[in-house]
């Protein structure tokens, strides 16, 4: 891969992973729209653990408060949030560990992203509008937590979104835009790196276990894009709505299709 093609399939990946505007669809068409190959699976692994440190980083204190209260009890503990985290991950496990064994070759169609895109785009806007504000990260319950886990087996539809479709979860039930998207930060640390371990077992039954210098540079430049976006959106949700999320999810999916068919 030239530096050109690397920063960009790394920034991509870094900008695209935390908004809700998935970043899956946009490496799959960014590849596609400019005719690069596949950036290979130990690039892959490179940028997924770019973003998994980047929200370690940025959620640091959440990620001890929860591990500190593993080891306490009582109402004000943190344990039940840690155990919402794992059960709401476990239903995407499942799916994406399936989904791996048979193969996607069909969802990475650009007409499935292009639909994914403008659907789920849609439905963000109507949750986001509709949905009360009235739930904080301590009213999570474990109902609530199932139900936003089941929503993201969804995102293993390219275009969905991860991010998007667990944050419309959480609107429709009635949490506040940041809370949602805190919630949503957390289950992105069980699934990317679960997702890079899966990718990192076929790289290694491939036997290409070399760390070039490339591998490094990817992982750099997704870290650094990833905490930018995840700044970006964190400020952004304190004081405003989805809106400008969905209007860009509606112009990339309309031109997709019009790209498409006509």
């Amino acid at each position: 891969m030239t530096l050109l093609q690397l920063a960009v399939l790394a920034i991509v990946q870094g900008i695209t992973e935390f908004l809700p505007v998935s970043s899956s669809g946009h490496l799959i068409l960014t590849s596609q729209v400019l005719g690069w190959q596949d950036q290979g699976l130990s690039i892959d692994i490179a940028v997924h653990a770019g973003t998994l440190l980047a929200v370690i980083v940025y959620l640091w204190r959440d990620i001890l408060r929860i591990l500190g209260g593993l080891a306490e009890s009582g109402a004000e503990s943190t344990r039940p949030l840690a155990g919402m985290i794992i059960v709401a991950t476990i239903p995407v496990g499942i799916a994406g560990f399936v989904l791996h064994e048979v193969g996607q070759e069909s969802l990475r169609d650009p007409e499935v992203i292009a639909w994914a895109t403008l659907g789920f785009g849609i439905l963000l806007l109507v949750a986001d509008r509709f949905g009360m504000t009235l739930r904080r990260m301590e009213h999570m319950t474990w109902s609530s937590a199932i139900m936003i886990g089941v929503a993201q087996v969804l995102a293993l539809i390219p275009g969905t979104s991860r991010s998007g479709i667990t944050m419309m979860a959480a609107r429709f039930m009635g949490f506040e835009r940041e809370a949602a998207a805190r919630f949503s930060l957390l289950l992105s640390i069980p699934v990317i790196a679960a997702a890079a371990l899966l990718a990192g077992k076929d790289v290694y039954d491939s036997g290409d276990l070399a760390l070039s210098q490339a591998t490094l540079l990817a992982a750099g430049m997704s870290f650094v894009a990833a905490m930018f976006a995840i700044w970006l959106m964190m400020a952004w949700l304190k004081r405003a709505t989805f809106t400008p999320f969905v209007i860009y999810r509606l112009i990339l999916g309309v031109g997709l299709l019009a790209w498409i068919y006509l």
